[in-house]
């Protein structure tokens, strides 16, 4: 099967696009073309993959690379068994050499929810904006297939359509227990994910000998927070790391951390970065989003904190450090919740298998809709 993969708005590197979906389609055999913003982003291309650079659509500036990206997509079309989206961008004006493919798209977040996070988003073109993309969503139901990230989502569209979820890979072994020096974040840093309130606890900590190390890229509007925390030696800023040298940065450490506000787009929405620390033996302390509490309560995995409040988040992670028998033993429960509830490899069998079913390229065994497993998830007696 040739499957050609498009993203203008998320990192080529992107944790769920490369590391799970496209490894799991190399994995099985399968040829993949990856139209994405390669040099924007500074990123060599794997080998095994077919690249295709595009520009990055960032803030307002969208249109120059919707415009490669559709260019690149009703070239590589011709070829492509099934083609896989992961921005609604990408829905809008689609050529026609596309739709008349399998066109599958990926539904990572709620797309209407999520304005209210995003400042490039003018304020009053907010409530405009929300109507049109449900009509956006509505149109693509009709017109192709949706994979979606989230059960959550479900409520969004009329048919039922398969949940792929954002988990990720357990080793077959736990990792060592958790250090009583770091408290470490993996993700994109913006204000709504709690970036301002990780260096304001960073600034309570740092003199106490507890490094806060932040790994990922930034919005505009906090990176001057952070080079100005950097600087002053109160927290560790990598910048952008590929998903799988990040987790080993952060495997050891006393706490990961996920505080996320209270936003719409997040109340229904599993934060990878908890069952990542979990999967990594890495105490959680995340904020009070149903999603994350339903994960980290039930599995004694990690402390919950209020939203917006940098001095609960600095208890909890001091809470850790002086506790040593409680942070092993949240390490040890989160890896083993992770290993038997969201091992990624469980999951990539089944999304390459519905993929194939799509294509056409299922085979005889599994030809039946009905024969492609549910994406379900075992859950763990404790």
């Amino acid at each position: 099967m040739r499957v050609c993969v498009c993203t203008i708005v998320h990192h080529p590197e992107d944790a769920r696009i490369l590391h799970r979906q496209i490894r799991a389609l190399l994995d099985a055999g399968h040829e993949v073309t990856y139209i994405a913003p390669f040099r924007a982003c500074n990123v060599t291309p794997w080998r095994e993959i077919s690249p295709v650079d595009v520009p990055r659509a960032t803030g307002r500036r969208r249109l120059r690379a919707l415009r490669a990206a559709h260019r690149a997509l009703s070239e590589h079309a011709a070829y492509a068994d099934l083609i896989l989206l992961h921005d609604p961008e990408l829905l809008v004006s689609m050529p026609r050499e596309v739709r008349s493919r399998t066109v599958v798209w990926d539904v990572h977040e709620d797309t209407a929810a999520a304005l209210t996070a995003k400042g490039w988003v003018p304020g009053p073109v907010r409530p405009l904006l929300r109507p049109a993309v449900r009509r956006l969503e509505k149109r693509s139901e009709r017109r192709h297939r949706l994979l979606l990230a989230e059960e959550g989502y479900r409520e969004r569209f009329r048919e039922d359509h398969p949940v792929v979820p954002n988990t990720t890979y357990v080793a077959d072994l736990p990792p060592g227990p958790p250090d009583g020096r770091r408290a470490v974040y993996v993700g994109h840093l913006s204000v709504a994910r709690g970036a301002l309130d990780m260096i304001a606890m960073a600034r309570l900590l740092a003199p106490e000998g507890i490094m806060v190390e932040l790994i990922g890229a930034a919005d505009g509007e906090v990176r001057p927070a952070l080079r100005d925390a950097q600087r002053e030696g109160v927290l560790r800023w990598y910048g952008f790391v590929p998903n799988d040298r990040a987790l080993r940065i952060a495997e050891g450490a006393m706490a990961g951390l996920a505080l996320l506000h209270d936003e719409p787009n997040y109340r229904h929405s599993m934060p990878t970065k908890v069952v990542e620390y979990m999967a990594r033996g890495v105490p959680v302390v995340s904020t009070p989003n149903p999603p994350a509490v339903e994960i980290v309560e039930p599995s004694g995995c990690g402390l919950i904190v209020p939203f917006a409040d940098p001095a609960a988040a600095a208890k909890a992670v001091r809470r850790l450090r002086e506790d040593a028998e409680l942070r092993i033993g949240m390490g040890k429960r989160g890896y083993e919740t992770a290993r038997a509830r969201f091992h990624w490899p469980t999951h990539a069998e089944r999304f390459v298998t519905q993929l194939e079913l799509w294509a056409g390229r299922a085979p005889a065994l599994i030809a039946d809709a009905e024969a492609v497993p549910e994406f379900e998830e075992p859950v763990p007696e404790y």
